[in-house]
Formats: C-alpha cells, structure tokens, sequence
C-alpha cells in the first residue's frame, strides 16, 4: 500500500515540479509564462524583486526544477531529484509561512508528498545520517 501512495507522490511532486519548473523558465528567459498568475502581494514583491535581481538564482531554480520533475517523472535517478528538490521545497515552505500565507496549504500539501517520497527511499539516504 505504501509504495502505491509513494509511487503516486513521485508522480504528483513530478508532474507539478516540470510544469512549474517550465513555466519558470519561460519567465525567467521570455518575463512571461504559460500560466497566468494574479499580481502579488507587497512584501513577495520585495521578496521576487531580490531574487530577480541576482540575474541566475530564478532561472536556476527554475532549472533544478524542471530537470527534477522529468527525473520523478521517468523514474531515473530519483535520489539526485529529491537532493535538488530538498532545498526547494523548504524554501518554498518558509515564503509562505514567514511572507505570503494564502500559497501555505498547497505548500504542506507539497511537504507531505515529499516527506513521504524521502521515506519510500529512506534506505538510500540513511547512511547519511549515521554516527
């Protein structure tokens, strides 16, 4: 039963990963993407503006983003997508607990998936956190 639920969680963390992923890179390389988003609040434009302003940290993101998608998605060095997403995914945890509230369930939502791929695999990751 469990692999079933980790195998759908793959799928799911894949599907949304290499759609947004993509549409980040399309805004990150065009200023516009596929997917229409309402205007943010104030402080995530301070938040967005400094991130932008970096001139590599979106479009990287962006990058890490998609190829780990497409990784969960064929099935092909998934441990390498959940060590690229890890990072990701806490940070977009963190935007919407200190910063932007409304994006918080879909980002639990999203934590969950992960927590319970990280878990299917945990045996590949256990000696990483050994003694």
């Amino acid at each position: 039963m469990f692999s079933k639920v980790a195998l759908a969680s793959r799928y799911i963390l894949g599907l949304m990963f290499t759609v947004f992923g993509a549409n980040g890179l399309m805004m990150a390389f065009t200023g516009n993407g596929f997917i229409p988003m309402p205007p943010p609040p104030e402080n995530m434009i301070t938040i967005m503006t400094g991130f932008a302003a970096t001139g590599y940290l979106m479009g990287l993101v962006s990058l890490l983003q998609f190829l780990s998608g497409v990784l969960l998605l064929s099935g092909f060095y998934i441990n390498a997508a959940i060590v690229f997403l890890g990072p990701i995914i806490v940070n977009i945890f963190l935007i919407h607990v200190f910063a932007e509230r409304s994006g918080l369930p879909m980002a639990i939502f999203v934590v969950i998936l992960f927590v319970i791929l990280v878990k299917s695999r945990w045996s590949d990751f256990r000696p990483l956190v050994r003694k």
